[in-house]
């Protein structure tokens, strides 16, 4: 199978990336040093290409009423130009066909940004309820025809200023922006860009969408201003350090999203109906969404582990690694209700069962370690 290749393949391979296939994707999983990018991030700045994911704009008279019915969140929260809103778009049965991010910029002009692995079906999901209803709105992949977007994430706290060096004249448009917010500037040296600031790395930053054509010219005008590139490597410890969720390993389309730490991204208050609610409703949340620390020596904490409750109840470990921050094992993990914040439970790891500490997510925020 021949991998797909974002705009910056060649800018990767150029500077010394170790590249690795993901979801079908040729992507960098580092540039040397995977600990060296993920406190660049922590401490400095970093940059990712998430070129593979989506742009998906939908346009039409329908935009907000169709959006209202796909999307577990409600759409009506975006009354700003501009305003984002994190969502879980289910299917019928209430399990996760994606999450993702919906950008509001005009009644007629709603933009989501999915996953790349998900891509393809989320978009022949969205075709499909278009159809359904009738709605008659445009769906546009922002990917290959259709004037292609690049995407490039700078991160940390140092990011932002970084950016606006580079392009000085988004500065005054994006510094008001706050958190889960975008603007589109105008005619910038490398074209339209919009700026958002919705990271997914726990530091602040800011991810830039703009046209594809213009991707090594803006990545190598960052390199240039000390922006330290960084792979999918870092990328994984740092959402995992900031507790967030991956789509096909911490959820998807076989998994209640109450039970996978989501009930903060659907709306089940206002009256609306939307695709899985009455699923969602019936099944109700059967499990949470924790962190643990590992308390022993003697092993890693990965995903598919098994974590043994007090009382003799089972969960599971979803996501897990060595924290570079805090310097100890971590992971995300699906255990039953009854499990508290500051219980000790225990992970099976090949034949042992070593103590892990229960606690409340993130482990690591905006550079400071919120776990102990």
């Amino acid at each position: 199978m021949t991998l797909k290749a974002t705009p910056l393949n060649s800018a990767h391979r150029a500077a010394g990336a170790k590249m690795v296939d993901f979801g079908g994707w040729d992507m960098p999983v580092n540039y040397g040093s995977q600990i060296e990018e993920h406190h660049a991030v922590r401490g400095d700045v970093g940059m990712f290409d998430v070129s593979h994911m989506c742009v998906v704009d939908i346009e039409g008279e329908n935009a907000r009423p169709f959006l209202r019915a796909l999307l577990a969140n409600n759409v009506d929260k975006l009354q700003v130009a501009g305003k984002a809103l994190y969502s879980c778009m289910l299917n019928p049965q209430g399990f996760v066909i994606d999450d993702l991010i919906v950008y509001f910029f005009s009644e007629t002009w709603f933009r989501l940004v999915v996953n790349a692995g998900t891509a393809e079906k989320d978009v022949a999901w969205i075709s499909a309820q278009n159809d359904a209803t009738k709605s008659g709105v445009t769906i546009t992949e922002r990917r290959d025809g259709n004037e292609p977007m690049a995407l490039i994430a700078v991160q940390g706290p140092n990011a932002r200023a970084k950016v606006w060096q580079v392009l000085p004249t988004t500065q005054a448009a994006s510094e008001p922006l706050k958190p889960f917010n975008a603007v589109i500037v105008k005619d910038t040296a490398f074209g339209d860009v919009m700026v958002a600031r919705t990271g997914y790395t726990g530091e602040d930053g800011f991810e830039l969408a703009f046209p594809a054509s213009q991707a090594e010219n803006l990545w190598n005008a960052l390199v240039a201003a000390g922006v330290k590139p960084a792979g999918l490597g870092a990328r994984d410890t740092l959402r995992l350090e900031a507790g967030m969720n991956l789509y096909g390993q911490d959820m998807d389309d076989t998994v209640n999203p109450l039970d996978a730490g989501l009930a903060w991204t659907i709306d089940l208050a206002a009256e609306r109906d939307f695709i899985g609610k009455t699923a969602l409703k019936a099944m109700g949340q059967n499990a949470q969404y924790v962190g643990l620390i590992l308390r022993e020596k003697g092993g890693i904490l990965r995903a598919h582990q098994k974590v043994l409750a007090a009382d003799g109840t089972t969960g599971e470990i979803t996501s897990g690694t060595f924290s570079p921050t805090m310097q100890e094992a971590i992971a995300l993990a699906r255990v039953p209700m009854g499990v508290a914040v500051g219980d000790t439970v225990h992970v099976e790891i090949r034949d042992k069962k070593l103590a892990a500490s229960v606690i409340k997510l993130p482990f690591v925020r905006n550079g400071k370690i919120l776990a102990a």
